[in-house]
């Protein structure tokens, strides 16, 4: 099997930059280690900077580290055009670029904390063709799929 290619919302990194333990930061080491690969959008990196920047500013400089060391992959937003084309794509129109994004990258698996927007409506990975689920979830399929692979 190839490496699995992960992609993560805001609040995914923001708990593997924040968190010392935990999925999302066992996930982040994986990558470091490259078992794994981690996607993120632009728009990602602004919204998380951001949240770390207001709510764990002394977490700031190990998010650049992380980011600068390309322990990341920072892939472009999608188009106004696409974004517009896929406003169907899930029912907060917020999220259709953070989508679009994971989906455009070929991601294995979307990683988020965002239960309410991405998880409680099984329809939004039907439409996205993307597994999505918690850092624990992402980190019970990446350890299914190193094992089985």
């Amino acid at each position: 099997m190839s490496r699995p290619v992960l992609f993560f919302d805001s609040s995914a990194l923001f708990a593997g930059i924040v968190s010392s333990s935990g999925a999302a930061r066992a996930l982040l080491l994986l990558a470091e280690a490259g078992e794994i690969t981690i996607r993120v959008s632009e728009q990602v990196i602004v919204e998380t900077e951001r949240g770390i920047a207001r709510k764990s500013l002394h977490n700031l400089p190990l998010f650049r580290q992380v980011v600068l060391a390309s322990q990341i992959w920072i892939v472009r937003d999608p188009s106004p055009t696409d974004v517009a084309e896929h406003v169907g794509l899930i029912s907060h129109a917020a999220d259709v670029p953070i989508l679009l994004a994971a989906m455009q990258t070929g991601a294995d698996f979307f990683v988020t904390l965002n239960r309410r927007h991405f998880q409680d409506d099984p329809a939004v990975g039907e439409r996205a063709g993307l597994r999505i689920g918690t850092p624990g979830d992402a980190l019970a399929w990446v350890r299914s799929a190193l094992l089985s692979g």
